[in-house]
């Protein structure tokens, strides 16, 4: 038979058990001391990290122009050459097949048939810029607004083009650009969340909340959606049975259990984080429904908004929504234009001009009403809006007969105003159909590195440790912000 090692533990004979185990035994005395004398408990304590609210407002890298950030996302790709990219070469082609690379939905091909613009542009502002009949009210605003026509992206597919546009990467799990400036900054506002989502009134677009997670982040940084219309925030009201006391009770329990965990050197990230969410969901029983009772504007301020016509009524309601969200503090705001499928967004592989005189003008008034209401309220200077899809679309059609265009991410326009921005200009151009960016073309993640400088966030600074590295919105290489237009 073969004879075990002599380290095996069932070898051991009595006496070296009890020798082994006699040695262990006089740690114990030891422990006690040190305890009595306070050493371990105060190690501990120094080690363990305070209770610190995660949306606590933090200082920025350097001096921010903006404070608050609304992002107005027209979910589906509205066709830029048919909005604010102004293509006169292509008057008079409607219809002529010619050859030009295109990638879509539809894949791959290398011509098709010309869908000349729609609409008829015309210059506004004393920058002169040219604006399609689709957004006459905000035409009127231009002067506040810079131009970006050469953006592209890596995907012309809906659901990794909104995670790239949202989180900068065409994959779901990292945090979206609401929760990075959240992590950055914090809030103001200790009442509200610090990201907030509104949705259209058809649905959620395509990824659903993985546009707003807050990925390997804490998830106190992600977005809440709130709702313009009845309950601001699904879930929150008081459980049945508890009265406020109660859940204060509960949450002073929480903060005591945080204490002790600090003194026994257990991680209490976890906790953290929970005491944060319930203590905030408490505070938004109190201060949410007040943000959103829209009963306290001015009917000249509904009127202005749209807020009294059926087609502008719903996103109108969101933008004033935001606008106070903006005065109470709150950090990052998104609204969706569009949600669901097809026609239900800017989608536009169909009938093109049925699609997006529906879409355009169920938010042109509201669109220009927030930006001009921000700037009376010496609030525009210090909030940025940014306006954009998540790709563009094609100078061709993409069926044989129809007016419908196919999604285009090698060159389309998004537009930026307030919070440090320069007005009345515009960078970048695609080529003469509209199909591609020719001149300085800029990526996604240029367009984070703006926002976030606009914050006071230096974009190639902003990391988070996460998988044994220090990860960032803009990636590992460095990015520089679009500086012209700042």
């Amino acid at each position: 038979m073969q004879q075990k090692p002599r380290n095996s533990f069932c070898n051991r004979t009595r006496r070296e058990f009890l020798w082994q185990t006699g040695g262990g035994f006089t740690a114990l005395p030891l422990l006690s001391m040190l305890s009595a004398d306070g050493f371990l408990n105060q190690s501990a304590a120094q080690d363990a990290p305070a209770y610190e609210n995660p949306l606590a407002p933090k200082a920025p890298h350097f001096a921010p122009k903006a404070k608050s950030v609304i992002f107005l996302f027209m979910y589906g790709g509205p066709s830029h050459i048919d909005t604010f990219d102004y293509k006169p070469a292509m008057v008079g082609m409607d219809g002529k097949t010619i050859d030009v690379k295109t990638f879509g939905r539809g894949g791959k091909k290398s011509g098709g048939r010309i869908v000349e613009p729609k609409w008829k542009f015309q210059q506004h502002g004393e920058c002169g810029k040219w604006v399609s009949a689709l957004f006459p009210n905000v035409a009127t605003c231009v002067d506040d607004i810079a131009f970006i026509h050469s953006m592209t992206a890596d995907s012309p597919i809906h659901g990794s083009a909104m995670l790239m546009m949202n989180s900068g990467k065409v994959l779901s799990g990292s945090p979206c650009l609401g929760s990075w400036a959240n992590y950055g900054l914090g809030s103001e506002n200790q009442n509200l969340p610090g990201f907030v989502v509104m949705l259209d009134q058809k649905g959620g677009p395509i990824s659903g909340a993985k546009n707003w997670s807050s990925g390997y982040m804490p998830a106190s940084y992600q977005g809440v959606v709130v709702r313009s219309k009845g309950a601001p925030i699904l879930d929150l009201d008081t459980p049945k049975g508890m009265t406020q006391s109660t859940q204060r009770r509960i949450l002073d329990r929480l903060l005591a259990k945080n204490k002790e965990h600090q003194l026994s050197r257990i991680d209490n990230s976890d906790l953290a984080a929970r005491i944060a969410s319930y203590e905030l969901a408490y505070k938004m029983q109190q201060h949410a429904p007040e943000a959103v009772d829209l009963s306290q504007e001015t009917e000249a301020t509904q009127k202005q908004y749209g807020l009294d016509k059926t087609p502008t009524q719903d996103f109108a309601r969101k933008c004033i929504l935001a606008r106070r969200l903006v005065e109470r503090g709150v950090r990052f705001i998104q609204i969706y234009s569009g949600g669901a499928h097809n026609d239900d967004n800017w989608d536009a592989h169909g009938d093109l001009e049925r699609n997006h005189n529906f879409h355009a003008g169920n938010t042109d008034q509201p669109i220009a009403a927030l930006l001009k209401d921000l700037k009376q309220r010496n609030l525009l200077d210090e909030t940025l809006v940014v306006w954009g899809g998540e790709f563009g679309r094609q100078p061709t059609a993409e069926y044989e007969k129809g007016t419908g265009r196919d999604h285009n991410s090698y060159g389309f326009t998004m537009w930026m105003a307030g919070g440090g921005i320069k007005g009345g200009m515009s960078v970048g151009t695609t080529d003469e159909l509209g199909a591609a960016a020719v001149e300085d073309p800029f990526h996604v993640k240029h367009l984070h590195a703006t926002i976030l400088n606009q914050m006071g966030l230096d974009p190639n600074r902003l990391a988070y440790f996460y998988g044994g590295l220090d990860q960032k919105l803009v990636g590992v290489e460095h990015v520089e912000p679009i500086t012209a237009i700042i």
